[in-house]
Parts: structure tokens; C-alpha cells; sequence
């Protein structure tokens, strides 16, 4: 059974390059701003979040790859960030090589749930878990461990065709492994008006998909490209440009969900 209190969101898309983890750190950014206690899982090898939340390299000792191998608990791994009441399990390289040390544990795919549902983990209002941009036992570790998925989807032309994939797998592990994982929405990034294609495809996702697809866009932006260079989320690098604008509705969208599900 899942924790009732916090609220545990994984963040994927098999493809890279379209805003996963720029949009796991400003989300939790955001809802750190607003009080929420949030903790990100970085469970991609590249540790992306953890370089733009600004964890060097050398402060990583212990990292998801312990978490996964139960090296160490939950509670021993985290780190604070400079963003106030926004906390990381940070990634390391090591994370590469999980998958075949556990491949023979029958609860190999169970080992981030009983990480993130551990008494020590429920001091979070949410966890949000950013996934590599694959699906191996990593992301299905995150997808067993979540209540629910969040896609950042590129406004690319192809972006319906990699999104079905990732809902099959989604509508797999419901029927064998979760059976309360939800898709949380789409959020459709790098969103240029001047381009014709890119409202096409946000009209197509939304037809396929409807409410699914949340109302906030999240645009281009070069102010939110430079941001994890400097080691920090859009949000505290520079508040006022329009990415960092759109993740601040975003979170408003997510959290006005999240009273719309407890309300139901």
C-alpha cells in the first residue's frame, strides 16, 4: 500500500532531450516555494537533476545506486539543496550497473518502493523521480514505486508516436505490478509560437488525450537552457522569463489536481 500522506510522482519519457529533468527540478522547485516539503529520486545514471540542483560530484558518497542496491536507507542518502525545503537522492555513474547486480532478486522491481515508502520517506509532501530516458528496470522501479507518471512531451513531430509506447508500458505495469499508478498529465515542453507545427501537434496530443494534457506550455527558453550550467532550477536562476514563469502555473496545475483527486 502507498503512503497516504505524500504524494510520489514519477517523471518519464523514454526519449531524451525533451525536458524531463528540467522539468522534474522546477516542479519540485515551485512547489518548494509554496511550503510543500519535496525530495527528488535522481534515478538517471547522467544525474542530470543532481548537477542542476548544484551536488557536486564528490558530495555524492552515497547515491540511488545504494538506495537500489540497499546499500543504505533512504534517510542516510539525502541531501539538502539550496533551494529551502527541496532534498535530493543524488545520482551517480554507478546507477549503470544496478540492473544486473539485482536482475535475480524476485523484488528487484520493487526496491525504490520500499525506499520511498519507508517511515523515512514520509516526512515528504511530495517525491518526484526522474527517470533515465529509457525503459529498463530503472524507470519500471519508478513507475512500481509511483502513484502516478508524469510525460514531459516534446512538441515535435513525432512526439505521439514515442508517447504511445510509454503508456503501454504504464497500462503494463498497472495490470501487473500497481494498480493505482495513474497518469498525473502530460506537459507538452520546448513549445514555440512562431512555429506552426508545434500548436498541431499540442492539438493533436490534446485530442488523443484531453484533460490529460495540462493548459500550461512550456516554451523555449534560453534563460531555463542555461540554468543547471550554473547549478540551479530556472525558477531561482531567473524568475521572471517565461519558462520559469510557465513552471510556476504548471506546479498550480498540479497541485490544483491533487485537490480536485483527494475532493473526488
Amino acid at each position: 500500500m502507498l503512503g497516504k500522506r505524500n504524494r510520489i510522482i514519477t517523471v518519464a519519457n523514454q526519449k531524451g532531450g525533451v525536458g524531463k529533468t528540467t522539468t522534474a527540478i522546477n516542479l519540485a522547485t515551485a512547489l518548494a516555494a509554496i511550503g510543500e516539503r519535496v525530495l527528488i529520486v535522481d534515478l538517471d545514471p547522467q544525474g542530470n537533476a543532481s548537477t542542476g540542483l548544484g551536488i557536486e560530484r564528490q558530495d555524492r558518497v552515497l547515491s540511488s545506486y545504494h538506495l537500489m542496491v540497499g546499500a543504505a536507507e533512504i534517510g542516510e542518502i539525502v541531501l539538502e539543496t539550496d533551494v529551502p525545503n527541496l532534498s535530493i537522492v543524488p545520482s551517480t555513474m554507478d546507477l549503470l550497473g544496478v540492473e544486473m547486480e539485482i536482475s535475480d532478486q524476485k523484488d528487484r522491481v520493487f526496491k525504490l518502493k520500499a525506499a520511498v515508502t519507508s517511515p523515512q520517506a514520509s516526512v515528504y509532501d511530495y517525491i518526484l523521480i526522474d527517470c533515465p530516458p529509457s525503459l529498463n528496470l530503472l524507470t519500471i522501479n519508478a513507475m512500481a514505486a509511483a502513484h502516478s507518471v508524469l510525460v514531459p512531451l516534446q512538441c515535435e513531430f513525432f512526439a505521439l508516436e514515442g508517447l504511445s509506447q510509454l503508456l503501454e508500458t504504464v497500462g503494463q505495469v498497472r495490470s501487473t505490478l500497481n494498480p493505482g499508478l495513474d497518469i498525473q498529465g502530460i506537459v507538452m515542453t520546448m513549445y514555440d509560437s512562431r512555429n506552426n507545427l508545434a500548436q498541431q501537434v499540442v492539438d493533436d496530443v490534446r485530442s488523443h488525450l484531453g484533460d490529460k494534457v495540462y493548459r500550461t506550455l512550456i516554451p523555449r527558453n534560453v534563460r531555463v537552457s542555461e540554468a543547471p550550467s550554473y547549478g540551479k532550477p530556472a525558477i531561482l536562476y531567473d524568475l521572471r522569463c517565461s519558462g520559469s514563469q510557465a513552471y510556476l502555473k504548471l506546479a498550480s496545475e498540479v497541485i490544483q489536481r491533487e485537490r480536485e483527486r483527494k475532493a473526488a
